[in-house]
């Protein structure tokens, strides 16, 4: 790619970049619309967040809550949204990688 640039006038870099930027913000939106469920507490709370880690989900199977422990339960809705998030994010990882590796960025470049 390095070899590339220096035939590359002023210009042609430019566009390339603006290319690149475009790219990215289509696969940003795309990825927007996708959802990454996750559980916790034995299935008792399931997450669901999307490419932006947004929760958009929250599902409580009442025949698992004790309500007279509602510590526990705020526990298990933290982890399974925080799963959920986790996942999402490697998932939005592994999709700039992917994009990056199209447009011929070395790994890495893109940052974390």
């Amino acid at each position: 790619m390095f070899d590339a640039l220096k035939n590359m006038n002023m210009g042609d870099l430019m566009n390339q970049a603006q290319q690149m930027r475009q790219q990215m913000e289509q696969m940003q939106a795309e990825m927007a619309k996708k959802t990454v469920t996750a559980d916790a507490g034995g299935g008792m709370v399931q997450a669901t967040v999307n490419g932006k880690l947004e929760l958009v989900k929250l599902k409580i199977d009442k025949a698992r809550v004790d309500v007279n422990d509602t510590e526990m339960l705020e526990d298990v809705i933290i982890a399974a949204v925080n799963a959920a998030q986790g996942r999402a994010g490697q998932m939005m990882q592994a999709e700039m990688q992917k994009k990056a590796q199209e447009m011929g960025i070395p790994p890495g470049m893109l940052g974390r």
